[in-house]
């Protein structure tokens, strides 16, 4: 059955974490029925260039952050590696949510990409290895090849984990959560940390 959602927001009945806040709202998208609920939106820019924002999955959220896998050797990587902030973005129409996170981006540890990867379907594990994801290829048929080889080379073997693929952690600094309201008179509360590591809730006029 699918959540009903609540008219509005109110500051004195979210929860005080926006971590938790986030996890009530995603369940309720997953129980929508709504095709990949865990896509958000990142934004990245490295110093002194256009910025940039693709889709990718949220693989993991707890008190640390909101964790997604890539590869390092990407442009969203590149622009990591020089300025290491970004901005998230989820929207789910059915129940007209949307939530937005700021924060500084650090890789996680090796030995949870190692765990992640192994759980990845085989295919995906070895279109890891064969894409030189962001660089210029002659061709499709080039990929193709490139991943057939690599299929027959590690047929009946398990797949390492490629050194250039991982995942990143993005560690909150602001969480906003936005609800649509008639009128244009929509409902914003945005979580800021506060220096001892708390947050404080704030609303902003829409």
């Amino acid at each position: 059955m699918n959540p009903t959602p609540p008219v509005g927001l109110d500051e004195r009945e979210v929860d005080p974490n926006p971590i938790n806040q986030f996890r009530r709202w995603f369940e309720d998208a997953k129980a929508t029925g709504l095709p990949l609920p865990e896509a958000m939106t990142l934004a990245t820019s490295s110093s002194g260039s256009f910025p940039s924002a693709r889709l990718v999955l949220l693989k993991q959220v707890d008190e640390r952050g909101f964790v997604f896998y890539t590869n390092y050797q990407s442009r969203k990587a590149r622009d990591l590696d020089a300025n290491p902030f970004a901005a998230l973005v989820f929207y789910w129409p059915q129940l007209d949510y949307q939530v937005r996170v700021e924060g500084t981006v650090t890789r996680t540890l090796d030995a949870e990409s190692d765990e992640y990867f192994q759980t990845r379907p085989r295919d995906s594990q070895v279109g890891a290895i064969a894409s030189p994801q962001s660089e210029v290829i002659a061709s499709r048929e080039v990929l193709e090849k490139r991943f057939a080889e690599l299929e027959e080379s590690y047929a009946g073997k398990a797949i390492p984990r490629p050194e250039h693929w991982g995942g990143y952690r993005v560690k909150p600094e602001r969480i906003e959560f936005w609800k649509s309201r008639p009128g244009r008179l929509h409902d914003r509360l945005r979580y800021e940390r506060q220096s001892d590591g708390t947050w404080r809730c704030v609303r902003l006029a829409p």
